[in-house]
């Protein structure tokens, strides 16, 4: 029942970041040779626990990228940014050398699904505690 529960609301949640971004007009992104952009909308989700399966998610925000940063994410166009430079890649995000966390574990999942420039995307991450996950830059922090 919690998978059955998680899943509606991941899929609601990807229809609203996919779907959303149809309206907008304003263009942030080049265009491909077609004229046309690759979509990049993404659902993003956060429990506490160890893994995405284990953990009923507690918040979830919607990041669109392409054509323009939009979405729930309370920091889209610096995620977006961030996103960019690193091509993608969720791995490449990494700590702030200034960051200052306790050792504490309290253990924070991340999920992310959705598409980035026309692939599917689909990522889990646990962090160690809500600051550790919040040092990774504006990404992971919502």
């Amino acid at each position: 029942m919690r998978n059955t529960a998680r899943w509606a609301a991941t899929l609601g949640l990807t229809a609203t970041a996919v779907c959303g971004p149809l309206t907008g007009a304003a263009l942030a992104e080049p265009a491909t040779a077609s004229g046309l952009y690759a979509p990049s909308a993404l659902v993003l989700t956060l429990g506490h626990g160890e893994s995405a399966a284990a953990v009923t998610p507690e918040r979830a925000v919607t990041l669109t990228c392409a054509p323009t940063s939009s979405g729930t994410h309370p920091a889209a166009p610096a995620a977006c940014a961030e996103l960019r430079a690193a091509a993608g890649d969720f791995d490449a995000l990494g700590a702030g050398a200034d960051a200052m966390c306790t050792r504490e574990y309290a253990p924070v999942v991340v999920t992310v699904e959705g598409v980035w420039r026309g692939k599917r995307v689909s990522y889990e991450r646990t962090f160690a505690n809500e600051c550790v996950k919040n040092s990774y830059g504006t990404v992971f922090a919502f």
